[in-house]
């Protein structure tokens, strides 16, 4: 809204506040959205959990209260009735889009939920750290994740790493002729250790087991009181495997980077260890879709016929699957923001320390913009710019630092997997293109048959 000045010259536009929802609906929200998303761990997911979520089709639910939600509301911010806190929900793809380019200010990554999670194994790290140290740690991890580079300089040695943990698993599966989640991630995370922490770390478990313990009391945020010693324990042992160097690891590309006292290498390093986690998820849901759909898994055979994959390189059919199952299935179903200071979003006049919800989900499956929305469509990654509000890495100047990595790394195990053998969903959610995705999909019951060719 705007009104003429009284000296005559350019109108003035007027504060207008968000509108408010209604207890009813703040209670709906509550019920069908922040709950389901909450119980099933936000840091660490609980695979009874999801199971009953994947049961309930908990995200299409999600996905119904927000657009009933706009239908009332319009695409204005909408100002949930929270005692004691300023919560505003985006609706609309426009105003994702204006929250995540202007973050980290007047959109700060940084929450108090957020540094209540992450506090419990990372206090200092760089999605939870504002002014000079938060410039600091961005800058020391964008220089040794390459963000800006889909194939990483240490992309050799990387492979090396993919392709014999990847034969180790064939090897292993080919006698039982069934992969699942658990085999599948012991062998991710072999790749994760000896690509972040050097090749010594592959049968390292104690330090990713360290870590789901903590990350287990961070699901409960500032509700839990915290581990410190078994921090401590787990901080320690991650400053000792990055001491080793050890060549062709991200260790070794730490001791050539500058860093400060601000920086807390160790800490940055574990929220890598922390996020490759959905990283995995993400590939073995992305084995599911190509194992379930000819003609997509056609195009990525295609793409990999004839190719020396020992030798490194950008594969795009299988960096477009790996970033639809994390449009399908976001990893970070909720991206929050707070204000630092009374600022403009959508029309609306959003007041300072708001909590400013973005839930991937909605953006991603919503079925009246997206005509893709509950479809495996990979080309929405290969013929140019998405649709506004489809962030599967976040966007702007907060994007995940570790995406070029994440993609590369899971684009090339899947490639080892997949050059040589059949790979067919066995159990778990019915998938295809006959049918609409499920809004909620389970991968720790995931089951293939595998078959070498």
């Amino acid at each position: 809204m705007t009104s003429m000045r009284g000296d005559g010259r350019a109108p003035v536009r007027e504060a207008v506040a968000p509108t408010r929802a209604s207890v009813g609906d703040t209670l709906r929200i509550a019920a069908n959205v922040l709950t389901p998303l909450v119980a099933r761990g936000v840091i660490i997911r609980r695979p009874r959990v999801v199971a009953a979520a994947e049961r309930m089709d908990a995200d299409r639910r999600l996905v119904r209260t927000m657009q009933r939600l706009h239908a009332r509301y319009g695409s204005a911010p909408l100002r949930l009735r929270v005692p004691g806190r300023s919560v505003v929900l985006v609706l609309d793809p426009a105003d994702v889009e204006d929250v995540l380019h202007r973050s980290p200010d007047p959109f700060a990554a940084t929450t108090p939920e957020k540094r209540g999670a992450l506090g419990h194994f990372q206090p200092r790290g760089v999605l939870i750290s504002r002014g000079e140290d938060r410039t600091d740690r961005r800058r020391f991890t964008e220089s040794v994740l390459e963000p800006e580079r889909p194939v990483h300089h240490l992309a050799v040695p990387m492979v090396g790493v993919v392709r014999q943990e990847a034969a180790d698993l064939l090897a292993e599966v080919e006698r039982t002729g069934v992969l699942g989640w658990d085999r599948f991630v012991e062998a991710w995370f072999r790749v994760v250790r000896r690509v972040v922490l050097g090749d010594s770390a592959g049968d390292d478990t104690e330090v990713t087991a360290l870590l789901a313990r903590l990350r287990g009391a961070a699901n409960w945020s500032r509700v839990h009181p915290g581990h410190p010693r078994l921090r401590a324990e787990f901080l320690d042992r991650v400053r000792e495997r990055l001491s080793r160097a050890e060549p062709g690891s991200l260790a070794a590309v730490i001791t050539e980077t500058l860093t400060t006292p601000r920086t807390h290498a160790a800490e940055q390093v574990a929220h890598w260890l922390f996020a490759f986690d959905a990283g995995g998820m993400s590939g073995f849901r992305a084995l599911a879709l190509l194992a379930t759909h000819a003609a997509e898994r056609e195009a990525v055979q295609a793409e990999l016929a004839g190719r020396d994959l020992t030798d490194p390189q950008d594969l795009p059919a299988l960096r477009a699957a790996v970033l639809e199952a994390v449009r399908l299935w976001p990893t970070t179903p909720a991206i929050l923001r707070e204000t630092t200071a009374g600022t403009e979003l959508g029309g609306r006049t959003i007041p300072a320390r708001s909590l400013v919800l973005v839930l991937a989900p909605f953006f991603h499956r919503d079925d009246q913009r997206l005509p893709e929305a509950d479809r495996f469509a990979p080309h929405l990654w290969r013929d140019g710019t998405p649709p506004a509000g489809l962030v599967p890495f976040s966007a702007g100047p907060v994007i995940c630092p570790g995406r070029s990595l994440v993609l590369f790394l899971a684009g090339s195990f899947l490639a080892a997997v997949l050059e040589h053998h059949d790979v067919r969903l066995a159990s778990g959610a019915s998938l295809g293109p006959d049918r609409p995705l499920p809004g909620t999909l389970d991968p720790f019951h995931l089951r293939f048959t595998v078959t070498a060719r």
